[in-house]
């Protein structure tokens, strides 16, 4: 009986907690719309989307939670609380690399939450094409992993795109092994070239007889998968679910910390943060010594560059361009020390976006 008694007054506790959260949640999603009014009232941009201040909140969110919810799960909820807010004021459109179910889409919705309107492309630059005719107000594309290294095809569109890196996303990535069903022999594997590289011991030990086909993404191999007997697909456990396929094995990646990160792009750039990155494009003269003395100039201002890779300019044979990430917004004195000189002495330096680092 006191058991009874006990459990009775926890769950009329949570029963009261529910209730002022609910409350608590529709009044802030009442100041998120008297925002909205306000910068329409004083004539401001309509961009109330605002990527440093959301960063900002889920910053102080994992500061000051004392659990039992982990930092990570907490972030989510409130992720999906301003998400929600935010489309009371103005309802966002996202492009991605598609089709439904793939990792790119997941990285959008963690970085948006699921109160947008989502639109899976064919190609990268169909992502860079939405955003820059006005269809979508950003777009989500991959950029690099961590065992694969980067996706060449995301750095070369950048060289003739106006858009801002506003934003990134860090995606623990999980393969699996999916299947119309649990025993037809497999004879053929299929998935984004990216995804048998990551998982090419396993199937080696587990699959060795199989061939590997690569296809345009994981959300497509699961898709052709679902109308082919002995045919599988490396793909995530939400293209499983779109497509009605059975997860054969799970976690198949070689290296169990396998992330993707993901680029944000857009028309509107980000302001400060407190902890950011930019990324720049630089083209150096064909002359000894260039290479140095570029990294001279962001090494002599305690800049830390965090990534760098070139690829070919296209403007003439053998010249490359540069693509390089640094420590830092471009209003940051130290920054805008480091791309003045790179600009003294380089062709032409483009920053492609300063933008909050990736929260969790």
């Amino acid at each position: 009986m006191a058991t009874d008694d006990r459990l009775s007054g926890l769950r009329e506790r949570i029963d009261a907690l529910d209730e002022q959260i609910q409350t608590l949640i529709n009044e802030r999603a009442s100041c998120a719309q008297e925002v909205a009014n306000v910068k329409l009232a004083a004539g401001e941009d309509t961009h109330f989307y605002r990527p440093e201040r959301e960063v900002a909140i889920l910053r102080r969110v994992s500061e000051r939670n004392t659990g039992p919810m982990p930092n990570e799960e907490m972030a989510r909820l409130f992720r999906e609380i301003m998400s929600a807010c935010l489309a009371l004021e103005k309802p966002l459109t996202i492009a991605y690399l598609g089709p439904e179910g793939t990792f790119t889409q997941s990285a959008a919705l963690k970085q948006f939450g699921h109160s947008v309107e989502t639109i899976p492309l064919d190609g990268i630059d169909d992502v860079f094409r939405e955003v820059e005719a006005g269809a979508a107000d950003y777009g989500v594309v991959p950029i690099e992993n961590s065992t694969e290294g980067v996706v060449r095809h995301t750095l070369d569109l950048f060289q003739n795109s106006p858009l801002h890196v506003c934003g990134e996303v860090q995606l623990r990535v999980h393969h699996h092994l999916l299947s119309r069903d649990s025993d037809t022999p497999i004879t053929k594997v299929m998935a984004h070239q990216q995804a048998l590289a990551q998982c090419r011991a396993w199937l080696e030990a587990h699959l060795p007889h199989a061939t590997h086909e690569a296809v345009a993404s994981n959300a497509d191999a699961a898709r052709r998968v679902s109308n082919e007997s002995g045919s599988a697909a490396i793909a995530s456990e939400t293209a499983a679910e779109i497509y009605g396929l059975t997860i054969r094995n799970r976690n198949i990646e070689d290296e169990p910390d396998n992330t993707t990160r993901f680029l944000v792009i857009g028309k509107q750039a980000a302001l400060p943060s407190g902890d950011d990155l930019t990324s720049l494009l630089v083209s150096l003269r064909n002359k000894s010594g260039t290479l140095y003395q570029m990294l001279q100039h962001i090494a002599r201002h305690g800049v830390s560059m965090t990534r760098i890779e070139s690829r070919p300019s296209r403007q003439g044979l053998w010249e490359y361009l540069f693509y390089i990430d640094v420590e830092g917004h471009r209003e940051d004195a130290a920054v805008a020390a480091a791309l003045a000189d790179l600009e003294k002495d380089s062709i032409a330096v483009k920053v492609l976006g300063s933008y909050p680092r990736a929260v969790i």
